[in-house]
C-alpha cells in the first residue's frame, strides 16, 4: 500500500486541513485494499487480503460489494464475440469498427449520457482498440448494438451476480459485485471457457491428521473457447499497449492478459496460464479514490505477480492457445480487408471462423483478387483458415502472435529471445514474396499519435 499512500499523500493533507478547520479530531480515512489470488483451473484461492489493517477494519474488502467499473468491460465484448458463435446478427469482431464519439442513448423513456475518461474521444476505431483503451461510449455501444439483455445473459451464464440489470449502465460495470466474484469470472477466461467456483479450503484434518472431508474443484463450461480466446488476444493488447501498459513498465513480461477499471475506486484484474489476481482499492465510505486502476491498483498487481511467478508452482507460464474454430489472417490495418503484398503495413487478427473478411484490401490494388476455396492467394494472405501449429505438448500455439510482449520469455533478468527484438525490422513478409510486383517500396504510414494512457468508469 506504500505506493497508494504515495499517490494519495497530498489528498491526506487536504482532509486533515479541512478537518482542522471544522475542529473535529475524526481520523483521516485511508484507503482500504483487497487482493485475490486463485488458480483459474481448480479455483483453489492462494492468496487473499481483506484489507489494510484488521484493527482498523473488520470487514473483509475481497467479499464487499462494489462497483466494477471497466473490469465489467470484458463480458460485454464475451457477449458481443458470442454472436458469431451462434450466427446471429450483428457479428462482431475485434476488427469491427465504432463511432467514439459523444452520445446520448435513450433508454426507458431517459437519456443516458456516459464519458469517456478524461472527456477523450478516438472517432471511428475498432472493438479491440475500444476495449484496449477501455472507452466508453464504444463499449455502450457494443452492448446497444448485440442488446443488453444479451449481455446481461453472458454475465450471468459466466456466474456473475442476479442484481445485474439490461440497461446502458451495465456495460460501465455500475452493477456492484465482490472481488471474488470478478475473479471467479475471469476464471472463464483464463481457462478457454471453463468456470471455476472459488475454493478457500482444501480439506478439513483432525488433530491427527485424518482427513474428513474434502473438497474437490467445481467446474463447469460457462464460455465457448473461441470467444475467450478472442477475449484474451484483446486483454493482452491491455496489458501491452492500453490501460495496464504500466504493469510492463514495471518489469513483468510474461504472457498474461489483464482489464483496469475505474469507478470510485480502483481495480485490476488480470491472468497468466496459471495464475488469477484481481486488486481492489478504494474508500470504506465510497469517496472517489481519484486515480485509475491502472495506476492505482496496476502496481500492485504487478509486483505480486512477478514475485508469485517466481515460485515453482507458477513460474512455468504458458501462452494462451488457440481453440479449434479460431480463424487468424493478416489485414490491412486501415481497410481491414484482407491484406495484398502492396499494403504498406499488416497485422494480424483473430476470429471466430467464418467471420474474418473475405475481400482483399481495395485500397492497395485488391480489386480482382478472388478468395476461392484453394486458391493460391487466398492461402497467402489469410483468406482461408491457417493450419495450427503445435507445441512440444501438442498444444496449439499461434504461429505469431500480434499481442505477445516483445520480451515475453521469463522474470525480468532473463535473456530474451533475440529474434523477437529484430522482430520489427523484418520486412512484410507479403512484401518480400511479391516484391517483384511493387517497384518502388512504399513507406509505413506514420503511426497516429496515442492518446493519454487512462482508463475509464
Amino acid at each position: 500500500m506504500k505506493n497508494v499512500d504515495t499517490l494519495l499523500a497530498k489528498r491526506y493533507d487536504k482532509w486533515k486541513k479541512e478537518l482542522a478547520k471544522k475542529g473535529s479530531n475524526e481520523p483521516v480515512p485511508e484507503a482500504q485494499v483487497a487482493l485475490v489470488a486463485l488458480d483459474p483451473r481448480s479455483g483453489e484461492i492462494k492468496a487473499v487480503v481483506g484489507g489494510r489493517d484488521y484493527g482498523q477494519s473488520q470487514l473483509n474488502h475481497a467479499l464487499a460489494h462494489r462497483q466494477p467499473g471497466s473490469v465489467f468491460k470484458p463480458f460485454v465484448y464475451a457477449a458481443a464475440f458470442d454472436n458469431a458463435v451462434d450466427n446471429v446478427q450483428p457479428i462482431i469482431t475485434p476488427a469491427t469498427t465504432i463511432d467514439d464519439e459523444p452520445t446520448t442513448f435513450e433508454f426507458d423513456g431517459k437519456p443516458y449520457t456516459p464519458n469517456n475518461y478524461g472527456e477523450r474521444f478516438m472517432g471511428r476505431v475498432t472493438v479491440r482498440d475500444a476495449l484496449t483503451n477501455s472507452l466508453n461510449v464504444a463499449t455502450v455501444k457494443v452492448a446497444e448494438l448485440i442488446g443488453y439483455g444479451r449481455v446481461v445473459q453472458v454475465a450471468r451464464q459466466m456466474g456473475l451476480g442476479a442484481n445485474i440489470q439490461p440497461t446502458p449502465a451495465v456495460a460501465l460495470g455500475a452493477y456492484e459485485m465482490t472481488p471474488v466474484d470478478v475473479a471467479a469470472g475471469y476464471t472463464a477466461f483464463a481457462t478457454m471457457g471453463t468456470r471455476a467456483e472459488p475454493q478457500f479450503i482444501r480439506s478439513v484434518v483432525n488433530s491427527d491428521g485424518e482427513v474428513l472431508e474434502k473438497f474437490t474443484p467445481q467446474t463447469h463450461m460457462a464460455l465457448d473457447p473461441r470467444v475467450a480466446f478472442l477475449v484474451d488476444s484483446v486483454l493482452k493488447d491491455v496489458l501491452n499497449r492500453g490501460t495496464g501498459a504500466g504493469v510492463r513498465a514495471r518489469g513483468f513480461t510474461l504472457p498474461a492478459a489483464a482489464k483496469t477499471g475505474t469507478s470510485r475506486d480502483g481495480w485490476f484484474a488480470g491472468f497468466t496460464s496459471n495464475l488469477l489476481c484481481v486488486i481492489w482499492i478504494g474508500f470504506d465510505d465510497n469517496r472517489d479514490l481519484g486515480f485509475t486502476g491502472g495506476v492505482a491498483a496496476g502496481p500492485i498487481w504487478a509486483d505480486f505477480m512477478i514475485k508469485a511467478t517466481s515460485m515453482s508452482p507458477y513460474r512455468d507460464v504458458k501462452d494462451f492457445t488457440v481453440p479449434d474454430g479460431v480463424q487468424s489472417v493478416v489485414i490491412d490495418p486501415e481497410s481491414l480487408q484482407l491484406a495484398t503484398p502492396n499494403c504498406p503495413t499488416t497485422r494480424e487478427e483473430v476470429y471466430v471462423a467464418g467471420s474474418a473478411p473475405t475481400d482483399f484490401c481495395e485500397l492497395h490494388g485488391g480489386h480482382g483478387l478472388v478468395t476461392s476455396t484453394g486458391s493460391v492467394l487466398s492461402q497467402i494472405f489469410g483468406g482461408q483458415p491457417k493450419t495450427p501449429q503445435t507445441d512440444t505438448n501438442g498444444q496449439v500455439v499461434m504461429k505469431s502472435d500480434p499481442n505477445r510482449p516483445p520480451d515475453a520469455t521469463g522474470q525480468p533478468g532473463q535473456p530474451a529471445d533475440p529474434s523477437a527484438n529484430d522482430a520489427d525490422k523484418k520486412k512484410n513478409p507479403l512484401q518480400k514474396i511479391f516484391g517483384i510486383f511493387g517497384g518502388k517500396k512504399k513507406e509505413p504510414d506514420k503511426a497516429k499519435p496515442k492518446p493519454e494512457k487512462g482508463d475509464s468508469p
